[in-house]
């Protein structure tokens, strides 16, 4: 399918999300994120991609990004979020697009997303007009293209493109582990796209970094596949090798990843016959690890009111229950998480009624107490 909303551009897209701290903060490190947009443009990239949810992202892009460079050298993707946790108004969620404007200097984005529409708030964007709105920001010059990204199913994708035809891409969860998963339905979602005609962006290729570091089992089949690889390549490749996907967006947190991701992107190959069966028996390799599925969006975090940092100690959770290793999540969980620890949970729920992956937060934080506390 031709892309036609970027042009001469690598596929790659520079999720600014997860974006590397100075050690012992929560600060983002500006110098070290310079030097990875500097080699991000100089492969061949453009895609930058921010919201007004991510916390000191479009600050940190403003920094690194809008004030270095000529603004019609890249793209700049944001996002309005009418979720409860970002706006209590329609006047609050039409405003967003003014204050990340001003805190990314963009004058303009490239991109303008509706943010996460799931089952939660699916019915505050039609309330809050933000569909019309989005159309009004185009023909007033403030976006140049919108589109949405989405938590949901099929068959209410399906309904959104038939209702609103005029969008122009929409952003999908796709990795190789979620294309057939029944609650995400990555494959589904995508065909349904692809019918629209409407391009996809990837997001979550590397599924919050887990396909990066798997399990050994699942290393050592990708290992004898091709030892010359990282296995987030691995990831990225499955990703970009669907037709229909115009941009893959990678939230790199240093220089190696970087590199990584653009060394797979700048020779990319579409995964073969049996490179597509090597990942089928890594996903059934994955399948026997019951890990929290949490993908370290950090939208949980900026409401607890408790200041608990969910996604590190799903983390060091994930530490036990993918490798067995006791002994080391319980010294990690004393340490790395930083903020509260899960026993501070007072169970208001704002934490999974922001959760993209509709995880079970409550219940989540009580196994840790049991485990690691």
């Amino acid at each position: 399918m031709e892309n036609r909303l970027v042009d001469n551009c690598m596929k790659l897209g520079f999720g600014m999300m997860r974006l590397p701290r100075i050690a012992g903060t929560q600060d983002i490190d500006l110098e070290h994120t310079k030097q990875m947009v500097d080699a991000f443009l100089q492969a061949g990239g453009k895609y930058f991609d921010t919201a007004y949810v991510y916390e000191g992202s479009e600050a940190a892009t403003k920094a690194v990004l809008c004030d270095r460079y000529p603004r019609e050298s890249y793209y700049l993707a944001d996002k309005l979020n009418a979720s409860d946790f970002a706006c209590k108004s329609e006047q609050e969620a039409k405003n967003e697009i003014k204050v990340s404007l001003e805190r990314t200097g963009a004058g303009y984005f490239d991109f303008y997303l509706l943010h996460g529409i799931d089952a939660g708030n699916k019915e505050k964007f039609e309330q809050y007009g933000i569909w019309e709105y989005m159309k009004q920001l185009k023909e007033q010059g403030m976006i140049k293209h919108y589109g949405f990204s989405f938590h949901y199913s099929p068959e209410q994708l399906d309904e959104l493109l038939t209702e609103h035809p005029d969008v122009e891409f929409v952003q999908l969860q796709i990795n190789y582990t979620d294309w057939e998963d029944p609650f995400i339905c990555s494959r589904r979602c995508y065909e349904i796209a692809t019918k629209h005609g409407i391009p996809v962006i990837v997001m979550e290729p590397v599924k919050g970094g887990k396909l990066a570091e798997p399990p050994q089992p699942v290393k050592d089949i990708l290992q004898r596949a091709n030892p010359d690889v990282s296995f987030a390549s691995w990831a990225v490749r499955f990703a970009a090798s669907l037709p229909n996907v115009m941009m893959v967006l990678s939230g790199m947190s240093d220089i190696q990843q970087m590199e990584d991701n653009i060394q797979t992107m700048r020779q990319l190959h579409p995964l073969n016959d049996e490179e597509q069966n090597v990942l089928e028996e890594a996903k059934e390799a994955l399948k026997q690890f019951a890990d929290i599925a949490c993908t370290a969006c950090h939208y949980c975090t900026p409401g607890c009111p408790m200041d608990i940092h969910i996604p590190e100690i799903f983390g060091v959770m994930n530490v036990y229950k993918m490798y067995g290793n006791l002994d080391e999540a319980r010294n990690e969980y004393k340490w790395r998480p930083g903020g509260e620890k899960a026993s501070a949970c007072i169970q208001c729920g704002q934490c999974e009624n922001a959760c993209p992956q509709h995880l079970p937060i409550i219940n989540l934080l009580e196994e840790v107490v049991e485990t690691l506390e």
